[in-house]
């Protein structure tokens, strides 16, 4: 039987946006725009009368923002969500925001040369879109981070933490990290994000952390109670010096798509750490990472994936777990826990 297409309304102040955004997806035959709406009160009525299986959601809007409007639609009648935002970094934040509220991914919105713009990154939409129309979407209270409360400590120093991350994402990593004491092994992260975001995800990320959360600079050792996230656009790996760890960031060509690659991360971390790791593979959509993630088994490390019901999009945990590369599937809420425990015998 023939799938049928994802139903989609367009919301966007802008009617050369709303027109050129439905020319485009409709092109795909795999979705259908079922609609448009000028700002969220239209928004609103149409999610009722035509009942689309996602929505694209432009920030800047009259009689109501962008990030009010989902979040309200996110707290009364969850659904997928795909922002389409600028690439500045005020845009950053704000998507940022957007992605702690509950939607699912987002795509640029160029500031200049608009129809040309959205032309470039139109089947990058239609596939977000289609993926966003399989994600598990929950109320934004199913999205809150939970900090594990009292004194936490943690004795071994000489243990690396590794994780990978994409769609849904933004939220998983802050919920794991939220249960890391201040004195956590030594933690190096990739989440698939552009240039503009790496860094304010990372102080975003150490505001709501025990340890300390930074964007990873070429040559940076590794040190106990901090976290490390792969600048956006450049990979991340781990190199020994001596009898320390330290990252190495380069410009290296995409690896699965993908730049930073969960899968150059976790390759570094089992030809350098070895046993001495653990990692874990949370939710996203492709496969980037699943390889590292078996080479990270092979090496000796504990290797953990998201399970299906707490994933977004359960594509690279899944990806992971097809291939045998996962020691453990659990829920988001267990994996920290789960990292800082004695690796057992695999």
């Amino acid at each position: 039987m023939a799938t049928k297409p994802v139903r989609v309304l367009v919301v966007d102040d802008s009617a050369l946006i709303r027109s050129l955004m439905t020319e485009l997806l409709g092109a795909d035959p795999g979705i259908e725009v079922v609609g448009t709406a000028a700002d969220p009160y239209i928004a609103r009525d149409k999610i009722k009368q035509l009942e689309p299986d996602v929505i694209t959601l432009d920030v800047e809007m009259p009689r109501m923002d962008g990030l009010s409007f989902l979040r309200n639609l996110m707290r009364l009648r969850p659904m997928p969500v795909v922002m389409v935002s600028t690439l500045t970094h005020a845009g950053a934040q704000v998507t940022l925001d957007a992605l702690a509220l509950g939607a699912v991914d987002f795509v640029a919105k160029p500031k200049l040369d608009v129809a040309r713009g959205l032309a470039g990154h139109a089947e990058e939409l239609a596939e977000k879109i289609k993926l966003a129309a399989r994600a598990r979407v929950g109320r934004i209270a199913d999205t809150a981070p939970v900090r594990v409360q009292g004194p936490l400590g943690f004795r071994t120093t000489d243990r690396l933490l590794a994780i990978g991350a994409s769609t849904g994402g933004v939220q998983a990593l802050r919920d794991v990290l939220a249960q890391m004491p201040a004195d956590a092994p030594a933690t190096v992260m990739v989440q698939h994000i552009p240039g503009a975001f790496s860094a304010p995800f990372a102080e975003r990320l150490n505001r709501n952390s025990r340890m300390t959360v930074l964007e990873a600079v070429d040559n940076q050792p590794l040190l106990p109670g901090h976290a490390y996230l792969a600048p956006g656009g450049r990979h991340l790996r781990v190199v020994r010096s001596g009898a320390r760890w330290h990252c190495r960031i380069s410009d290296e060509d995409l690896v699965r798509g993908h730049r930073p690659s969960v899968d150059v991360l976790f390759e570094s971390v089992a030809a350098h750490a070895g046993a001495n790791a653990s990692a874990a593979l949370l939710t996203g959509m492709g496969n980037d990472g699943a390889r590292g993630l078996l080479s990270l088994r092979k090496a000796g490390a504990d290797t953990i994936a998201q399970d299906q019901a707490s994933s977004v999009v359960w594509g690279m945990p899944g990806a992971a777990v097809a291939l045998g590369a996962a020691c453990e599937i659990l829920p988001l809420d267990r994996i920290a826990q789960r990292l800082l425990a004695p690796v057992p015998g695999n």
